[in-house]
């Protein structure tokens, strides 16, 4: 066995996140390719267990315990997968085991169900290497005679799906039938069954009967002809009891993953807290450690979401830039809009907008700095509606006049994706029948049906005009209110809490109303304020790009390593043997320059 590399380079393939899974898999690998415990030359060879195994057999058959099944053919060359050690032989799964497929009884006659007579087994109530002690659904005596015609299977049988979900396996605790997509595996000597119970599911997903089971019902000759290696037998029970102990071990080294994981998504997530939920007298320290402390805790890309959240959040309280005591009051500048707006609605009637009611002021709920002031999103915009969605004879996909958006255009970065599905509408429908939700370039898009809710986009300048249906609400932004700011304040939790506490529930759906959508409140900075908060949003935010491109770099960089390490690992030793001849050795300038990229510096090889 040649692991050293891979213990050697552990800590830095440990955060890959599914390194425990796959060192499993190594174990049972190493199992099955005689790697995990020596051999001992005094053993009887596995033709005499084999021997043994075939006389059992042949009795069984003589009192009718297992049909006297078509003789398999015998093992060829072409077909083994790996060499094995001389003492061990390449055997065919009915060489060495009975199975059978369960049954399900009809779902018509409910005087099948639920009669607590016997358990029933289906795949979802088996635990992958576990002892079942409980299922879902039990069956009736009637169910026992008519349809099974047996017991059912005895406590310690052997379970294996093969249908669907091939090669999970457990083994029960109490008595129960199962269904048509779960064999029971019975060997025909005892004493096989620990080693089969470990390395009979990773070979039963492997090979030609995987692909022959993928239909409707089960092919027996593709189980039965299941290519497994066969250790002797004192040298299966030093495997199982190595592969025990090394699950023990995988076990402790997940519960510490698992742990360490927890307490950096909670120093994380107190560290966010206490920014997004700011003390006045506290914040600077706490500003100071979350940035200090946040990159050591930051080690998945998915956790850099929190972190473009929190961005979102200090920028409009205000916490993100200084106020600047020269710019203009906030409330000045909407008291100019409120006024404005007054002027509009006392025109004549044939020049007002009909659509639009009385601008409302509506308070937030967080304090604001000086110089700031709340604003309801009408009094900020100079319009505020969704479309419609006309015939589908009247819409077009791939090309047209109008470009038409639906909520799968929108996206949470601010960014209109019009690339997905683009449907189109005719100049005619754009001018006459959606003529309300024109949308020009910078307007702000909203989803106002989800889930989920708060898909945020900006129109570009794409095409001069856009329209778009009634799931999405469009923001038209005063001079005074930058489109990017608004898209922030959009985005960011301290507004989205408001939508989706707004938002009514409906069977499937939750949506927010047009009204609604007029009337959220908006925390409002002096103009040049918000282009100084959408420049350092924007920098931030490349920051949080190029961290997040950096993490998944570098997990991509401990997975190719720890296949490079785990391929090492299972390759033959060095030196040639009659019992384990040479395998095909990795690359080791590419396991270098992996290692090199892990380690951040230069690797050197040991011979």
């Amino acid at each position: 066995m040649n692991a050293e590399g891979l213990l050697a380079h552990y800590a830095r393939i440990a955060d890959v996140p599914d390194a425990i899974t796959r060192l499993r898999r190594f174990v049972l690998d190493l199992a099955a390719r005689g790697k995990l415990v020596t051999q001992e030359q005094k053993e009887e060879p596995a033709a005499v267990l084999l021997s043994e195994i075939a006389t059992v057999k042949r009795q069984w058959e003589k009192v009718g315990k297992i049909r006297d099944r078509p003789a398999l053919p015998p093992v060829n060359e072409a077909e083994i997968p790996f060499l094995i050690p001389s003492t061990w032989e390449w055997v065919r799964f009915a060489h060495i085991a009975d199975f059978s497929a369960g049954r399900t009884p009809s779902r018509n006659d409910m005087s099948f169900w639920d009669h607590a007579d016997h358990a029933w087994v289906s795949i979802r109530d088996m635990e992958d290497g576990q002892v079942l002690i409980a299922t879902k659904e039990s069956v009736s005596n009637k169910a026992r005679v008519w349809v099974f015609g047996s017991e059912p299977e005895p406590p310690g049988t052997m379970l294996m799906s093969f249908k669907l979900t091939i090669g999970k396996i457990s083994r029960l605790g109490i008595s129960a039938f199962h269904n048509e997509a779960i064999i029971s595996v019975r060997p025909h000597l005892a004493d096989l069954d620990p080693y089969l119970f470990k390395v009979l599911p990773q070979f039963a997903r492997e090979g030609n009967c995987k692909d022959a089971i993928k239909g409707a019902t089960l092919n027996r000759s593709s189980i039965s002809n299941i290519l497994l290696p066969l250790p002797p037998l004192a040298e299966q029970h030093r495997i199982v009891a190595k592969v025990d102990e090394l699950m023990a071990l995988c076990d402790q080294l997940e519960a510490a993953r698992a742990q360490r994981e927890a307490t950096r998504d909670r120093l994380a997530a107190a560290s966010l807290a206490h920014l997004n939920t700011p003390n006045p007298r506290t914040f600077p320290a706490d500003a100071r450690f979350a940035l200090d402390a946040l990159p050591a805790l930051t080690t998945r890309p998915d956790q850099i979401k929190q972190l473009r959240q929190t961005i979102l959040n200090l920028a409009v309280r205000g916490k993100l830039v200084p106020q600047d005591s020269a710019d203009e009051p906030a409330g000045n500048i909407l008291q100019r809009l409120l006024v404005a707006k007054r002027i509009q609605q006392e025109a004549p009637k044939k020049s007002r907008n009909r659509s639009h009611p009385e601008p409302e002021h509506e308070e937030g709920a967080f304090n604001l700095p000086t110089g700031w002031t709340w604003a309801s999103t009408l009094e900020v915009c100079s319009h505020v509606d969704s479309g419609s969605t006309p015939p589908a004879a009247e819409m077009k996909e791939g090309a047209g006049d109008i470009p038409f958006i639906k909520v799968y255009n929108l996206t949470k970065t601010g960014e209109l994706d019009f690339s997905v599905k683009p449907t189109y509408v005719s100049e005619e429908t754009h001018r006459t029948r959606l003529a309300r939700s024109k949308i020009m370039p910078n307007d702000v898009l909203m989803n106002i049906v989800g889930p989920p809710l708060g898909k945020v986009s900006i129109v570009p300048d794409t095409f001069p005009e856009w329209n778009t249906n009634q799931a999405v609400v469009l923001f038209r932004p005063l001079p005074e209110l930058l489109p990017k700011y608004l898209a922030t304040c959009l985005m960011s939790t301290s507004v989205l809490s408001w939508i989706i506490d707004l938002a009514q529930q409906t069977v499937g759906q939750v949506n927010i109303s047009v009204s609604k959508s007029r009337r959220l409140p908006i925390p409002f900075p002096p103009p040049a304020e918000q282009r100084r908060i959408v420049a350092k949003v924007d920098k931030l935010m490349v920051l949080c790009d190029q961290l997040e491109a950096s993490l998944t770099a570098g997990e991509s960089t401990r997975r190719r390593l720890l296949d490079a390490l785990l391929h090492e690992a299972l390759a033959p030793v060095a030196t040639p043997t009659s019992e384990h001849p040479r395998a095909a050795i990795p690359d080791r300038q590419s396991y270098q320059s992996l290692s090199t990229a892990c380690q951040g510096g230069p690797h050197r090889w040991h011979k």
